[in-house]
């Protein structure tokens, strides 16, 4: 730990239960209520009015910690359905518009049924549903969305034959004048049917995106109990990049979001002369796997069971009590010497001092190994250290990426949501 006296910054919230942590009830009213209704995360594509009667009945249900998961997600499956309904009859008769708003206000529905993590059947089917729709809304904007089948050349036995991505070029991309790129690597709970919602404020700027999973989560094809696993995931990414002539390859940056934050850290020195700049915001490096900090983690920030879903990605199922003892000496990036390698990509460091997802204490860590790096702490906010960081991290980018508009007001104004229908 960073503080102090051998203590995590935040220690003293660790006395402290989260009211969200009481019922779904007080997690809808204390937590989620505001950012359903501004349509920004957790809520992409999501309108209040689509979420109200799903909210009414698991309230009426009184649906609090420890969830059936199956049966919570079975609650939101109806409204899905009819928003999906509307969005084909409009397909069908030519309102493209609205289609695309309705199969994508369906996919809101559907991720928040699977959300933190799809680890039950309905759960599991609500990610198949999801992506559907998502990908069907997008494909219907005037600048589409694809969905890219990545091979895996660098795959070993046991991981999958192709990565999936969502990808997306300025229409004024071209081999003689190829964009710049940014990845966007997703995290714990957001996939890159959610992240996709910055991709369409990139392609203004003239940058072009792709979005996909990390190890353990969506769809990557990456085994997430293994920690070499992301090294050959990026390294295929990165080769398949190498061959589309109408990217910049000399601008290839990367922008990781939480959890991610710690797959980004980690390309950053492994692949330090194939990127431009990396930016991990909200991520961890060693102290979020440690046993005291996991122990704390359920009943704070996050909106579930972080330790317990934690555990899920990393390839422990439900073996809580395992992850706890081994993630430290498997994952750690100081303990396997990642922190120390003398190369790193030029690497941006963000978070709220407050964070009680993934320690602050892991970026000062950082800071103290290895090549220099750059970092900017947002005091007294928590997780990611929202919406402060976005400005600081867009106008880092543009910086690398030399757009021709500077200003993140205008970026930033295409992420809420509003339904127009």
């Amino acid at each position: 730990m960073a503080a102090p006296g051998g203590e995590f910054f935040i220690q003293k919230n660790f006395k402290k239960t989260a009211a969200h942590h009481e019922s779904f009830k007080q997690l809808w009213e204390t937590k989620w209520k505001a950012p359903a209704s501004m349509g920004v995360y957790p809520f992409m594509f999501g309108t209040t009015k689509d979420f109200q009667p799903i909210v009414d009945e698991l309230v009426k249900q009184d649906f609090k910690e420890p969830y059936d998961w199956d049966a919570y997600a079975q609650v939101y499956f109806p409204k899905a359905e009819e928003l999906t309904k509307i969005a084909q009859e409009a397909e069908k008769a030519g309102e493209i518009e609205k289609a695309s708003e309705y199969y994508l206000r369906s996919s809101a529905v559907y991720r928040i049924s699977r959300f933190p993590a799809p680890r039950s059947e309905k759960q599991k089917y609500a990610w198949k549903m999801g992506k559907e729709m998502c990908i069907k809304g997008l494909g219907l904007r005037p600048h589409p969305v694809h969905e890219v089948m990545v091979p895996h050349k660098h795959a070993i036995e046991g991981e999958g034959a192709h990565i999936p991505i969502y990808h997306l070029l300025p229409d004024t991309a071209t081999a003689e004048a190829p964009a710049p790129l940014l990845i966007i690597m997703t995290g714990l709970d957001g996939y890159r049917t959610e992240l996709s919602v910055w991709m369409e404020g990139w392609r203004q700027k003239g940058v072009g995106t792709i979005v996909l999973e990390i190890p353990g989560t969506g769809d990557s094809p990456a085994l997430p109990g293994d920690p070499k696993s992301p090294d050959r995931q990026y390294e295929s990414l990165l080769d398949w990049i190498d061959t589309q002539d109408r990217i910049d390859k000399k601008k290839v940056c990367v922008w990781a979001f939480s959890t991610g934050g710690y797959y980004a850290i980690r390309l950053a020195h492994m692949q330090p002369h194939r990127l431009a700049g990396v930016v991990s915001q909200g991520g961890g490096v060693h102290h979020m796997f440690d046993p005291a900090w996991l122990e704390q983690v359920n009943h704070l920030e996050y909106p579930f069971d972080l330790a317990n879903t934690l555990a899920y990605k990393y390839g422990y199922g439900n073996d809580i009590e395992k992850f706890k003892k081994e993630a430290s000496d498997k994952f750690s990036l100081l303990k396997d010497g990642t922190l120390d390698k003398p190369e790193c990509a030029r690497l941006l460091l963000v978070n709220g001092t407050e964070d009680e997802i993934f320690p602050i204490d892991d970026y000062y860590l950082a800071l103290q190994h290895g090549a220099p790096k750059e970092a900017r702490f947002v005091p007294d906010k928590k997780h990611m250290g929202e919406p402060d960081a976005f400005f600081i991290i867009l106008k880092w980018l543009y910086a690398i990426f030399d757009v021709a508009d500077k200003n993140p007001i205008s970026q930033m104004k295409t992420m809420p949501f509003q339904p127009k229908y």
